[in-house]
This record gives structure tokens, C-alpha cells and sequence, in this order.
């Protein structure tokens, strides 16, 4: 869109308005010199009302850093970086065509797809660029270990002479430079994401080569690899690496081969870069003798009306809007909030699927306990005391603006918090429960493990005091944890990690009615949060409520077999064995370790074979692994730890964790160790 006036930014004059991303707003610009010289550029600035975030500024900033150390023919150049009166500005390689989300979109639904050397080109040429990105250094040959986070089909460009450049390194990790995002912040595009990238796991080049693969599959097939009828089930098919559509494409085997293992859900199973995954391409084009090269591709998009005589531009950083996530919207300060009115809910497709009042008039309750009874409490006040065990569900009787008291039982907003196996909460452990113990630090760690992999289904009770928990176990899984500490609650954890406002739980809470009583599900139809922000809160909050667990030192401990919790759960995927060395790294100290150890004095360790269990199915840190696997035949626990002293292999602080972890998880054994597992058989 050409501007009614033009605007300059530095010594280049902006001719006309391209797109507006999340983040930024692009133009198409001219930059003049002496003697008639012209260059036509692409120039990104932080859209105004960002422009004063600290945050979104560093991205930006550190987005000019990665692109300063790239120059590679399939990746756009970053040719300046400068200052305006405050506002910063890009100015990059402007590509004259079309984007690869714009072939995708052209070919689909068509008989004929993408001619397979045009497809090859297209995705060597991105693995070229990748190879050169993930294995860039500094000026002084540092390496910058890069992965890019979002090689989406919006990202990738394509010149009408064939040519094809990577761009949008705006969400790259760089090894050396501040991560702007907390640790496991979704970023990408939706169905172009990997397995671990939708948990949240640390990224590693790997990730990249999934999603190339994604797009690879996308342009053999003409369809989406990844669909599903909202965000979340999207999201949960690619977490599962759910490949179901290419039973029925026709790919050749050879072709399906490669992608198959770019495919893989476990990193460990793709190829291990970006090169290993281009010869194995390469072996194809050389075992069908087929020529690949650039005109392939441009005659294919001439074909399909995407370049040519329209001289469709393409500029480098446009984002490709219909493959986007749904933009964040820019969140107001706490006080404007307060008179912030709620809009319609919308549905998928945009239909109305409810209409909220803006301040909805709060419901008064009043509780009665005994001879104690306190007027006043709002439903979120109610649902509190409830879920978090404060008052007995059985005893305690409620009466809603004025209406006789009755139980909890009695009001159908309140019946699920009272009958629900999850949420209700007793005074004493229930009947039925087996290996009802006191809360033993030697053997805690053992109890899960021992749940885990004999895939146990029920729940593990934990309880001192007023302070309880249950751990919901599927086939060994943990599939719902409640817990009785209000820190543990899901607002206050989404709070204390930034993700939501005070104010915006506070509105949420004002609207459980409209939900069931449901916080997540209010904060997702208010707007508040996306499903899959939700899915990784609720994931989050899970793990932290187990590895907690690690933390008892008193109390009560026990299971319930065949106990379910009846809750609409999300399918979150949790690693039991993966929790287990979380909980054992961040609760139990050396001096703790040691006088647990004491128990099996200076006896000789030996690794148990076969294990029940791979150790690098724990990820462990590093130095704690490295010990487990240098144990050979029988070594002492003393003569271990002077042995990874010696060779630097690790400090005794990690010796004295690495066998605590390997007896209560079945690795090491030692006869005067009496764990959990080593107590009860398998079943």
C-alpha cells in the first residue's frame, strides 16, 4: 500500500507499506546516492506502540545482532542497522516474488503438485542455509550455536529466478545473547513447530530440520501435515508426531524415507544436522539421475501465476499472516483494566459463542462452620476454601444471597468441588489405601520411580496437617495433580511467572460461574490466554506440583490403587523419570545425601543389568549421567568419588546425587540398601 506521503527513517525514504506483524511493520524503501545511484531495500521498525517496550526492543536488537554475523545466498541480508530519534530500524535484502506459505496455498487442492526437483531444490536449498546458520561464529570464531525457531513457509522465500533465501531470524536462539522469552515460551507458527518445541524443551538444531520437514511434507502432499479442528488438537498431533495423513499420500519411498526421519518425534532419531539431512536428498536426486536447479522452480512459480508479469514483490521480513498464530494483543496497564470491558467470546470461524457482561454483579455467600460464621465471600472465595481443603466439603454449609444454609453438595456450582475425586479432600487418609507409610526422604524418590515403571494407575497420597496432595497416576503417568497449597493454585502460578496479570485472574475469577468454575477455561474465553498458553501452564503447574512432592520431609504417605480423578484432564504428556531427577537435583543437598548414604556405609556399588530403564531416559545432568555410566563391575562409593575428582568428571556433591538417584531408580545396587523398590517386587 503506497503511503499518501512518503516517510523517510534514517537516509532512506519508505515508499510504501508492506505488512504489520507481531512485532513489526515492514516497507518497501529506496536509499539514494551521488551520481543517480538507487537501491531498493526492505526496511523493518518496531511497530509505534511497541516501541517504548523494553522487551520488544531487545528482541529487535538482538534480531540485528544474529543477522550481522549471516551472509549466505539462501539467507536475507541484513545490510544496516540503524537510529532514527529513537526508533530503530533494519534495512535488508528486498526479494522480488513470492513466499513458499504462497505456493503451498497455490498448489493445494490442485492434481497437479510441485514437480519433485523443484520440491528438492527448494528444500536444499533451505538445509544449505540452515547448515551455514546453525554452525555461524563470531569475530572471533566463537560458535554461535543458532537455531532459528521458526522455518515456517512464511519465512521462506522465493525469487522469481528460482532462488531461495531463509529469513525472519527474529525468534533465534543464539548461545550468546540474553534470551528474551522465559525458558520454554511457545514461539512459532501453528503446525510448524517440533515435538519439543510445543513442551517446551530447550531447542536444539534439530528442531529446525522437523519443521523444514513439515514444510517438505507439506509441498509433497498440497495439504496441511498437522491438521486439527482447534489450536490445541494441532498442537497435541505435532507433540505426538502424528503422521497419520501420509499413509494415504503418494510419495515415492525413497522420498518418504528421508522425510519420515526429519520426522521423527525424539530429536536422537533425525538426521543429526542439516547436512546429514541434505545428502541423504542428494542420494535420492543421484540415484533417479534427476537434474535439480533453480529454473525448476521458477518455472513452476510462473506456472502457478506467482511471479511475473504482476512483478510481485516479496520483501524479506513479511511475516505471512494466515500462518500465524493469533497475534498477542497488547496487554494494558492494571489500571486501565479495571475499566476494561470483556468482549464477545469468540468461537473457531468467529461465531459468537458468548456474550459476557463487562462487571458481571458478584454473588455473596456466607459460610457457616460450627458457631463460626463469616458473611460476605465472593464464588472464587468459596471455590478457594474449598479446593485448597480450608474448610470440611461435609460439615461446612453455605447459603447463597440469603437462601437457607446447606452443604456444599446442595449448590450445583459447588457440587464438583465437593465430589470430585481430585478436588474434595478428607480429613484422614481414605479407606482402601496400601503401603501407607511416614514420609521417608531415603525412599521418596523410589516410591515414584517404582509407580512409573511397574505403570501403575492411581493415586499417591501425600499429607501432613492441613497440607495435602494427590498424584493421579495413568499406566505409571502422572495425569492430575491437586494440591491444597494456594501458591500451587493455577492464577497464582501464572501471576508469579508473568504470563497473566493480577487483574486479568481477577476478571477471570469474576466469570467462573460463566466456566464451571474452571480458572483456565475463563482465561482462554475472556481472551486472556491462547489453549495452547493454557496446555503449557497446565503442564507447568503439573511438574512443579510433583516435583514439589520432593520437598516432604513429614507427613503421611500412601496409594490408592485404581483411583482416577474423574477431571477433564489435557493430555499434558508428562515424564515420570524425567520429574524424578528434577525433584532429586532441586530438593536433597549433600549433607542430606551423605547421611542418607550412610546407611549403605562403604559397601561396593554395581550397575544393575539389564536396567529397567535407560539412564538417559532421566536427563540427568550431565556430570550426574557421566558418573553412572563410567561404573564398571563393583566400586566403592568412596574410591567412585575420588576417581571423578581426579579426572574432573564430577565434584562429590554430584558423586553422592548420581548414587542416591541410581539406587532409588534401580540402577546401582549395594546390599545394605533398602528402597522402596528393592522392598516390593514388580507386579
Amino acid at each position: 500500500m503506497a503511503l499518501a506521503k512518503p516517510q523517510r527513517l534514517g537516509p532512506y525514504e519508505l515508499s510504501s507499506h508492506i505488512a504489520t506483524g507481531g512485532m513489526a511493520e515492514v516497507y518497501v524503501a529506496r536509499r539514494e546516492g551521488p551520481h543517480g545511484f538507487q537501491k531498493t531495500v526492505a526496511v523493518k521498525r518496531i511497530i509505534p506502540q511497541l516501541a517504548q517496550d523494553p522487551e520488544f526492543v531487545a528482541m529487535f536488537v538482538d534480531e540485528a545482532r544474529v543477522s550481522a554475523h549471516l551472509s549466505h545466498p539462501n539467507i536475507v541480508q541484513v545490510f544496516d542497522f540503524g537510529e532514527d530519534e529513537g526508533e530503530l530500524y533494519m534495512a535488508m535484502e528486498f526479494v522480488q516474488g513470492t513466499s513458499t506459505a504462497k505456493l503451498i496455498r497455490a498448489i493445494s487442492g490442485r492434481p497437479q503438485l510441485l514437480p519433485l526437483d523443484a520440491t528438492f531444490h527448494l528444500i536444499l536449498s533451505v538445509l544449505r542455509a540452515l547448515d551455514y546458520a546453525h554452525s555461524a561464529v563470531d569475530e572471533e570464531g566463537t560458535g554461535l550455536h543458532l537455531v532459528h525457531r521458526d522455518v515456517s513457509p512464511g519465512n521462506i522465500l522465493l525469487h522469481a529466478s528460482g532462488a531461495v533465501k531463509l529469513t525472519d531470524f527474529g525468534i533465534a536462539r543464539a548461545a550468546r545473547i540474553e534470551r528474551r522469552t522465559d525458558a520454554g515460551q511457545l514461539k512459532g507458527k501453528l503446525g510448524y513447530m517440533s515435538p519439543e518445541q510445543v513442551v517446551g524443551r530447550e531447542l536444539d538444531p534439530r528442531s529446525d530440520l522437523f519443521t523444514l520437514a513439515v514444510v517438505f511434507a507439506e509441498l509433497l502432499t498440497g495439504e496441511p501435515l498437522f491438521a486439527g479442528q482447534n489450536e490445541l488438537d494441532v498442537l497435541m498431533r505435532i507433540r505426538d508426531a502424528d503422521l497419520r495423513i501420509l499413509d494415504r499420500a503418494h510419495i515415492p519411498e525413497d522420498v518418504r524415507s528421508v522425510l519420515l526421519q526429519a520426522l521423527a518425534r525424539k530429536p536422537k532419531d533425525r538426521f543429526e544436522d542439516a547436512a546429514a539431512f541434505a545428502s541423504a536428498l542428494e542420494d535420492v536426486i543421484r540415484r533417479r539421475r534427476m537434474p535439480v536447479a533453480p529454473s525448476a522452480l521458477a518455472q513452476a512459480l510462473m506456472n502457478l501465476n506467482l511471479v511475473g508479469g504482476s512483478r510481485e514483490y516479496r520483501l524479506a521480513q513479511q511475516p505471512d499472516t494466515e500462518s500465524l498464530l493469533p497475534p498477542i494483543p497488547v496487554r494494558p496497564p492494571e489500571e486501565e483494566l479495571r475499566s476494561t470491558v470483556i468482549p464477545p467470546v469468540r468461537a473457531e470461524g468467529g461465531s459468537s459463542r458468548m456474550s459476557l457482561p463487562s462487571t458481571p454483579l458478584p454473588t455473596s455467600w456466607t459460610l457457616r462452620l460450627g458457631d463460626d460464621v463469616r458473611p460476605g465471600l465472593t464464588y472464587p472465595e468459596v471455590i478457594e476454601l474449598l479446593v485448597t481443603g480450608k474448610v470440611p466439603a461435609e460439615s461446612a454449609q453455605f447459603s447463597k444471597e440469603g437462601s437457607p444454609f446447606q452443604v456444599a453438595r446442595g449448590y450445583p456450582e459447588l457440587s464438583r468441588f465437593v465430589t470430585s475425586p481430585a478436588l474434595a479432600w478428607t480429613e484422614h487418609m481414605p479407606t482402601g489405601v496400601i503401603d501407607r507409610k511416614m514420609v521417608d526422604r531415603a525412599t521418596l524418590p523410589s516410591r515414584l520411580y517404582y509407580l512409573a515403571v511397574n505403570r501403575e494407575t492411581g493415586a499417591l497420597l501425600l499429607q501432613s496437617g492441613e497440607k495435602k496432595k494427590k498424584i493421579f497416576f495413568v499406566d505409571g503417568v502422572p495425569e492430575y495433580v491437586a494440591s491444597t497449597d494456594r501458591a500451587e493454585l493455577l492464577g497464582e502460578c501464572l501471576v508469579r511467572r508473568g504470563q497473566v496479570l493480577r487483574m486479568e485472574v481477577d476478571m477471570a475469577l469474576a466469570m467462573l460461574s460463566e466456566f464451571d468454575g474452571k480458572l483456565g477455561d475463563a482465561l482462554v474465553g475472556l481472551g486472556v490466554l491462547r489453549p495452547i498458553e493454557l496446555f503449557r501452564a497446565v503442564l507447568d503447574q503439573t511438574q512443579d506440583r510433583i516435583v514439589e512432592a520432593f520437598s516432604w520431609s513429614d507427613g503421611e504417605i500412601a496409594f490408592l490403587p485404581g483411583a482416577r480423578c474423574q477431571e477433564e484432564t489435557l493430555p499434558l504428556g508428562v515424564k515420570p523419570f524425567e520429574l524424578i531427577s528434577r525433584g532429586i537435583c532441586e530438593h536433597y543437598g549433600y549433607v542430606e545425601l551423605g547421611e542418607i548414604l550412610e546407611r549403605v556405609g562403604n559397601d561396593s556399588l554395581e550397575r544393575v543389568v539389564p536396567l529397567p530403564v535407560r539412564v538417559e531416559s532421566f536427563r540427568l545432568p550431565e556430570r550426574e549421567e557421566r558418573v553412572l555410566q563410567s561404573i564398571e563391575g563393583r566400586i566403592t562409593r568412596s574410591d567412585l568419588e575420588d576417581r571423578a575428582v581426579r579426572e574432573n568428571m564430577a565434584t562429590p556433591d554430584e558423586v553422592a546425587r548420581a548414587i542416591f538417584f541410581g539406587l532409588s531408580c534401580d540402577i546401582l545396587r549395594t546390599p545394605r540398601w533398602r528402597g522402596f523398590v528393592s522392598s516390593h517386587p514388580r507386579r
